[in-house]
């Protein structure tokens, strides 16, 4: 039997199930690929925030990259929590060396509010990351984190993306999630436009839908998909995953990511 589609991701742990490397490897698995892990903090993190977080030694990180990357392989990459300098730096130079497309989330909150990433680490993202990915993914809040610009409409996703291209990754997906409406994202390089709509649901039930995402990009470029039609797979796999978000704890629950698993013809069943 031949080997299955391989995708890494290079992530932080939430010990609730709802986002990280647990909907990292979720994600994967729904949409029919083999994850592996790359382990870069632990949090202490529940539907009600994060109590906790610990990164990583560099060495640690890179040993687990060099282990999966050199004996098994990997047909995409997907980065999330990556904490400080130290570690965006590590991982960035891991990524430059390993021949298949990176999708960089560049986590800066957890959906609660609670940092993700050292103030010290922006510009390590910004110089060291972001050139090495073939899509970056970021929300609005980390828009305005690493470029400052702030994004108050869908006119402003233009300029958003714009301003994120200029650090080098190849393509951006802004996502629009936090405007009024419908839920719109902009996927461009710079030339080409997608723009990605769909039905905004009434769900607060939506922890991991960054990371979901991102893994599901990730996914979808593995299987040989060129990047529009990656994101378009990925953004209709969300959405179906934030309709079939439930409650779980007292706090914000995680988006569904099996909800693809028992309905035919959905993405990956």
């Amino acid at each position: 039997m031949s080997a299955p589609v391989r995708v890494l991701t290079v992530a932080g742990s939430d010990s609730g199930g709802g986002a990280g490397i647990q909907a990292d490897l979720k994600t994967m698995l729904a949409l029919g690929v083999h994850g592996m892990s790359v382990v870069t903090a632990v949090t202490a993190q529940n539907s009600l925030g994060v109590q906790g977080a610990w990164e990583l030694p560099v060495d640690a990180v890179r040993a687990q990259y060099r282990s999966v990357v050199d004996d098994i392989g990997v047909q995409a990459v997907k980065t999330g929590m990556l904490a400080s300098a130290e570690l965006v730096e590590a991982v960035a130079e891991l990524l430059a060396g390993t021949d298949a497309p990176v999708v960089v989330d560049p986590v800066g909150v957890s959906k609660h509010g609670d940092p993700l990433l050292a103030a010290s680490a922006l510009d390590s993202v910004r110089t060291a990351l972001l050139p090495v990915a073939t899509v970056a993914t970021p929300n609005l809040d980390e828009v305005a984190q690493l470029t400052g610009v702030r994004v108050e409409s869908e006119e402003h996703l233009r300029e958003a993306a714009a301003a994120v291209l200029s650090y080098g990754p190849r393509w951006v997906l802004i996502k629009g999630g936090h405007l009024p409406g419908e839920a719109v994202d902009l996927l461009t390089d710079g030339t080409a436009e997608h723009w990605l709509r769909a039905p905004r649901h009434d769900n607060r039930h939506t922890h991991g839908t960054g990371c979901t995402l991102a893994s599901a990009i990730a996914s979808e470029l593995a299987k040989g998909r060129a990047v529009p039609e990656a994101a378009a797979a990925a953004k209709e796999y969300v959405t179906g995953a934030i309709a079939a978000g439930f409650a779980l704890g007292g706090g914000i629950g995680p988006v569904d990511h099996g909800w693809n698993l028992t309905r035919p013809g959905t993405p990956g069943a």
